[in-house]
């Protein structure tokens, strides 16, 4: 498997059986000429992981790839998407997406409304959680650590790579913070045992 990080939370997942691009938001770049998409998935509604004018460019360079995102979102899109919740499998190419979470976003204050988020394991391996701490109930190899955020406490991130216990975790969801080097190191000091914290070049594959 390889993971091609785009900037904040938009990556690029190559099973080798299916090339699927994750939350191609208003953070992220490089990602707009990409081709052979089979799918591309929306964890949920912010302009961070989803502009549509952007997956209308996506869906010209791509004539065939599926859509996937949260009810919400799908009420926002002009572009024909399906609609997936937690608990549903999705088959792609010759791979395997499971959609988990309990639905919500993580909350970011009482005062503003928790959207739908949908948290995708790639192949059962590889983990996007989107905007929450999306629990896991089996070993995960590869988890997609959300890094800085109005919704996150650097604390709570660790907390949450810890109870996950990934072989390898991957800092995502880092373009609000002014030195995200910060917080890699601080994952790597606080890192559970076996785990090892890798920061993805831009735009450069990573082999999983």
């Amino acid at each position: 498997m390889l993971l091609t990080h785009y900037g904040h939370s938009c990556v690029l997942v190559d099973t080798g059986t299916a090339r699927i691009l994750v939350d191609p938001g208003a953070f992220s770049a490089g990602f707009e000429g990409l081709t052979g998409l089979d799918a591309i998935l929306v964890t949920h509604q912010h302009a961070d992981h989803v502009v549509p004018e952007r997956l209308d460019a996506l869906r010209r360079g791509n004539p065939s790839p599926r859509l996937f995102v949260d009810s919400q979102t799908a009420t926002q899109l002009s572009l024909d998407a399906e609609t997936v919740a937690p608990g549903e499998t999705l088959a792609i190419g010759g791979s395997r997406v499971e959609v988990i979470g309990t639905g919500d976003h993580a909350v970011i204050h009482p005062d503003v409304p928790v959207v739908r988020n949908n948290g995708y394991l790639v192949d059962g391996s590889l983990l996007h959680p989107g905007d929450a701490f999306v629990p896991v109930d089996r070993p995960v190899d590869t988890l997609l650590l959300p890094t800085g955020a109005p919704w996150l406490k650097a604390s709570e991130a660790v907390d949450y790579l810890r109870a996950v216990a990934p072989r390898v975790a991957v800092p995502i969801h880092e373009a609000v913070l002014a030195n995200p080097a910060m917080h890699y190191g601080l994952f790597t000091n606080l890192a559970p045992e076996g785990t090892t914290v890798t920061v993805a070049e831009r735009e450069r594959p990573l082999p999983l």
